[in-house]
């Protein structure tokens, strides 16, 4: 299955890891998550061409029926510049188009601005990881309900199956035994390494330690790939880090979706 997006291309290493699936129909690729049907981009459709005039209407058939339980809607464009095709279109049948940021490394230097105060190692422990699953509802950007926190649940069992199997490691930042800031760094096995959900408690943001942990992990995970790859958010703080310790903008994501009514 070819697949010219960086960006989209380690997202279905990670998923596959994680145990799901694909079916690549030539149009598109449906990428199905069946242990978590909560999860968006667990479960959305990955079209090789952007939305035309008159697409919408019809890629959205194409997802009920692909998905006729789904809350949400969710479309990729596997494609390196962020063109999504027919805008005014997607806007107006409530979809938001989501561009992100695929940023490389090959080498890493220390942040402007290291926090040493705080211990950096793996997570290991049921606790460290309970702990990862108490910040990542902290750092939730949507309302946390009980579906979001099986969402959670389901999500971060997937991450800790793939760490145990070994093909990576989740990192912390701690102070003492609690977890401050954490990231997932996952290999692909021919040189690439994957970052997943950089992220600090609210309550210890702007200490450094999430340019600290990712220079950490970097440093680290060039051992054991020759690229490191992560997607941004081009309108969020944390992109300024990520440049601060040497990753580049390489490509343009996209994505299109429409949350649960």
């Amino acid at each position: 299955m070819e697949i010219t997006s960086l960006g989209f291309r380690t997202d279905l290493l990670l998923l596959e890891l994680g145990g799901s699936v694909f079916r690549d129909t030539g149009e598109y690729v449906v990428v199905r998550t069946p242990q978590n049907p909560g999860f968006w981009w667990g479960n959305f459709l990955l079209y090789r061409t952007p939305f035309a005039p008159g697409d919408t209407k019809l890629r959205m058939d194409d997802f009920r029926r692909e998905f006729p339980d789904a809350k949400h809607v969710a479309f990729g464009i596997d494609s390196t510049d962020g063109d999504a095709g027919a805008a005014d279109e997607l806007t107006a049948a409530g979809l938001e188009i989501e561009p992100n940021v695929v940023m490389t490394a090959d080498r890493v230097v220390p942040p402007p601005r290291p926090n040493e105060q705080a211990t950096y190692r793996f997570l290991t422990s049921d606790d460290d990881w309970e702990q990862l699953y108490e910040q990542s509802l902290a750092c939730s950007a949507v309302t946390v309900d009980d579906d979001y926190k099986e969402f959670t649940r389901r999500k971060l069992a997937a991450k800790r199956d793939v760490v145990d199997s070994g093909h990576g490691k989740w990192f912390g930042a701690f102070d003492g035994g609690r977890l401050q800031s954490s990231l997932g760094l996952i290999f692909d096995g021919t040189g690439l390494g994957r970052f997943q959900n950089v992220q600090t408690s609210p309550e210890d943001r702007g200490r450094g330690l999430a340019g600290t942990l990712v220079h950490h992990a970097s440093t680290y995970g060039l051992t054991k790939a020759r690229k490191l790859v992560m997607v941004a958010d081009p309108d969020y703080l944390a992109i300024r880090v990520y440049r601060s310790v040497g990753f580049t903008d390489s490509e343009t994501q996209v994505g299109i979706s429409r949350p649960p009514a």
